[in-house]
């Protein structure tokens, strides 16, 4: 099949997260199976935009702000005439969707085109109330209904979407994300580290400063353990800063900005523990991917996969307080065996639930059902 994935924004710091990282990864899978494939999107870097991901080959023009919002008004003119025609080539379309530009125009070129096409929303599609958001939806909204299939992550996001698209909506399918599994032999490296890392967006969704009041309670137990966050600001680095000053940690917690895909998997094998002390998350790739690469993941029970790892020992789930989340890092990194024995659980949560093998049968059998 010839495979086309469109989503909003690839970036060399990772700012548009998720979408991103499982689109490139869907698409790859393809591409091992011997589908032609191609993602479309809108670039934004200190250098040109990358001929291709791996074995993805890329579209990209750079991202313009045309309207105001961090990702909504994202566009470049061009984009729509490099859309249309990838798409007059491709047999099934697969839009990563959310409320923007980007995903508005391929929404409308798949519909005039008379394209089959998927869509997938990431969590990024909730019922708001907003008249910018109400206006928005009145030409968004009849062009999701017109997809053969809408992807979500889970039960919560299920009913998000459908209360948004209401009963003339597209078939809603239950698709995990999935990253390829661990490779064997990373454990032992990373038993040699003391850093505890928090990599995401600094924003107040993700509690950047919730890891900082964390580190601060786990130095006054580990004073050689060492704290680095990285991700792009979208808002909170002030309030960071502030409380790594009024804890005098300047030391201990550090700030290294945002880092590539490449840089983030690096960052994860070198760790001790990965935190993220984020609520509400339908479904982190941060914490797949920290799995993948053997780091023992502290996440919330707000975590959309909280109850799944949980069940499989792959993670400490914690309340999401500074506290408790304090109590889980300074018991794995005073205990090997147990850092040892969530890394494994990790590897097998990855393998068995979370592979992109299982994913991309699930997948690939709806693209041959449209």
């Amino acid at each position: 099949m010839r495979l086309l994935h469109v989503v909003t924004l690839l970036s060399d710091d990772g700012a548009y997260g998720g979408p991103t990282s499982v689109a490139t990864g869907q698409l790859e899978e393809c591409a091992a199976r011997g589908h032609q494939v191609e993602l479309v999107a809108l670039w934004r870097g200190s250098s040109p935009a990358p001929a291709r991901i791996g074995s993805v080959p890329l579209r990209t023009r750079p991202a313009r702000s045309l309207l105001p919002g961090r990702f909504t008004g994202l566009m470049h003119p061009l984009l729509v005439r490099d859309m249309w025609r990838s798409m007059r080539r491709a047999d099934v379309v697969h839009i990563h969707a959310g409320r923007d530009l980007v995903s508005l125009t391929a929404l409308g070129l798949a519909v005039l085109g008379r394209k089959k096409f998927l869509t997938q929303t990431h969590g990024m599609v909730e019922p708001r109330r907003r008249a910018a958001v109400r206006l928005f939806d009145r030409v968004y909204v009849p062009l999701l209904r017109r997809s053969r299939g809408c992807l979500v992550l889970t039960e919560r996001e299920r009913r998000a979407v459908a209360e948004v698209v209401g009963r003339q909506g597209p078939p809603l399918l239950s698709l995990p994300n999935g990253v390829r599994p661990p490779s064997a032999g990373t454990a032992e490296y990373r038993q040699r580290e003391r850093e505890v890392l928090f990599l995401a967006r600094l924003h107040p969704r993700k509690r950047p400063d919730a890891f900082v009041e964390m580190a601060a309670l786990v130095h006054q137990k580990v004073p050689d353990a060492r704290f680095t966050l990285y991700g792009p600001d979208e808002g909170s680095l002030p309030r960071v800063r502030q409380l790594i000053a009024a804890h005098r940690l300047e030391e201990i917690v550090s700030y290294r900005g945002a880092l590539g895909h490449a840089e983030a998997v690096s960052a994860y094998a070198k760790a001790a523990v990965y935190v993220l002390p984020s609520v509400d998350e339908p479904f982190p790739m941060t914490v797949i991917e920290a799995l993948c690469a053997g780091a023992p993941v502290v996440c919330t029970d707000t975590c959309g996969m909280a109850d799944e790892l949980a069940r499989r020992e792959a993670a400490i789930v914690t309340d999401g307080s500074p506290r408790e989340m304090a109590d889980a890092v300074c018991g794995l990194l005073a205990d090997g065996t147990r850092r040892d024995a969530l890394v494994e659980a990790g590897h097998r949560a990855v393998a068995e639930a979370f592979s992109v093998h299982a994913v991309m049968d699930r997948l690939e059998a709806i693209y041959r059902g449209m």
